[in-house]
Order: structure tokens, then C-alpha cells, then sequence
């Protein structure tokens, strides 16, 4: 069984941001779920929102609302190589400086 060390920020502090003030309980999960992936040796994660959505339980559309909220609040940034790729996401972690 894989084992997932998270910082306590992320339960203390994101964690009631994400889910009571910006009502975005999907956001969690999915940072989450891209905090897991990134562990292994490639710091990013390329991952379709299908696939997001069937790691997650979540649908395609809360996966895309999600990703979105994620982007403006700046804890995840994507980039694809064209229109059509899966995306590669970076989780970014602001409260390590």
C-alpha cells in the first residue's frame, strides 16, 4: 500500500477554505487526488478529466469546476502541449516558501 505524507496546512487550513468558504468540496478532492499522483518521480501529472473524475467519484463537469478553482487560487497550474492533449498539472504548495 502506497503511503501519502501531507502537510498539516492541508488539512487544517485548506481544506475548510476550499470546502466551507469557497463551497468547492470537489477542489479538495481533486488537489488531493493530484497531490497522490505527484509523489512518484515526475513532479507533474497528466491526467484527462475523465480519468480525475473516475479517481475521484466526482463528474467530468465538478472535475473541470474544480480544476478551475484550483487554477485562480494558484495551487495547480496546467499546460498542454496542444489544443487536444491531456494536460500536464504542477501542484504547487504556496506555503513552503
Amino acid at each position: 500500500m502506497k503511503r501519502v505524507t501531507l502537510d498539516a496546512y492541508v488539512l487544517e487550513t485548506l481544506m475548510p477554505d476550499l470546502v466551507l468558504h469557497d463551497r468547492q468540496p470537489s477542489a479538495f478532492l481533486v488537489y488531493l487526488h493530484l497531490v497522490c499522483r505527484s509523489k512518484s518521480r515526475q513532479p507533474r501529472v497528466r491526467a484527462s478529466l475523465q480519468e480525475m473524475a473516475d479517481a475521484t467519484g466526482l463528474s467530468k463537469s465538478s472535475v473541470q469546476g474544480a480544476l478551475r478553482t484550483l487554477t485562480r487560487r494558484r495551487l495547480i497550474s496546467a499546460r498542454r502541449e496542444s489544443r487536444t492533449a491531456v494536460p500536464e498539472y504542477a501542484v504547487h504548495r504556496p506555503w513552503r516558501r
